[in-house]
């Protein structure tokens, strides 16, 4: 059963305006060269416009003067249309305005006749992006539950979420979402390893649930992270990654509403485990059952919107 239940709101949206303008000819993408050789890296904000804790990291970067000691560094702000219209008694709405903003980076897309705040959004973005060696695309769940990377199975991703070591949890891509192509598989950054040499790093970083403060001062202590793997800041190793041990899935499948009737057979937030063959949803007249030994749902939904997404269905991975 699904829990549409409000969540506390401790983070709350701030004026964006300062910020619009950039310095890139793109409304709210911001570059700093350092003048001297090194990677290209890409932080990106608000991909879905309720998910604040990245416009707190981004707007960190930008406060506080972050200026990287080597390569080129872009914070952007992603779907502000999106963001500017929360409205606390409805939170989860401002999540997009009509497309979902993380499924629309594909050449069909973008290059389609489709129009949208989302796709106008990222058809501008869309050179910034292009633009990136590496990506890291802040996000937060619903449900308040433990923060995971997601990206495709590609060993540069893999080496590097592993390096900088919080989140604990990888969820492994090893052929996309299924649902739409994301902003961290756009470009070269969608090309299979070994096509084009091992080309660069691309990483979301699920920090936990929207809302929750715990949650931006976790995104902004991963973006430091990660800008320091680079040699970009000067920063220690992450004291929240030592000693953690840190575990993999891989997405199966991704599991698509069909009907307004979607339900899972019991409560459930994200991380629950089934075993094969496992009733976990019924979606009208089909079931979705556990595809493996302990599968691993991912990100339910929290209310059946057809066309979106229910749940992903993971198996555990060796390390």
């Amino acid at each position: 059963m699904l829990q549409p239940s409000l969540p506390e709101i401790q983070i709350v949206p701030r004026d964006l305006a300062p910020y619009r303008r950039g310095n890139t000819g793109i409304d709210y993408v911001h570059r700093f060269d350092s003048g001297r050789p090194g990677p290209h890296v890409l932080v990106n904000a608000l991909t879905h416009g309720n998910e604040f804790c990245g416009m707190v990291a981004a707007t960190h970067l930008l406060d506080t003067g972050v200026r990287p000691l080597c390569g080129t560094l872009t914070v952007s702000f992603a779907n502000v249309e999106a963001y500017e219209s929360f409205d606390p008694a409805r939170p989860f709405d401002s999540r997009q305005l009509v497309h979902n903003m993380n499924r629309i980076w594909s050449p069909q897309w973008l290059d389609g006749p489709e129009d949208s705040p989302e796709l106008r959004r990222a058809r501008a973005m869309r050179p910034a992006v292009l633009e990136a060696d590496h990506i890291l695309d802040l996000h937060s769940t619903s449900q308040a539950v433990q923060p995971f990377w997601v990206y495709p199975r590609r060993s540069p991703n893999a080496r590097v979420a592993r390096a900088i070591g919080q989140p604990a949890i990888h969820l492994v891509m090893p052929s996309g979402l299924g649902s739409g192509v994301p902003l961290i598989q756009h470009g070269a950054h969608g090309v299979e390893e070994g096509a084009e040499g091992e080309g660069g790093v691309a990483l979301v970083a699920e920090c936990g649930q929207h809302f929750l403060r715990a949650t931006a001062e976790l995104a902004t202590e991963v973006t430091l992270d990660f800008l320091a793997h680079f040699g970009m800041i000067d920063r220690g190793p992450s004291p929240g990654a030592r000693g953690v041990v840190q575990t993999r899935v891989e997405l199966l499948r991704t599991v698509v509403v069909r009907t307004p009737e979607f339900r899972f057979v019991r409560p459930v937030v994200g991380f629950e485990t089934f075993d094969e063959g496992e009733l976990i949803a019924i979606d009208g007249d089909e079931e979705i059952r556990s595809p493996c030994p302990t599968c691993t749902i991912l990100m339910p939904a929290r209310e059946p919107i057809p066309g979106r997404e229910g749940v992903y269905l993971a198996r555990p991975l060796p390390d």
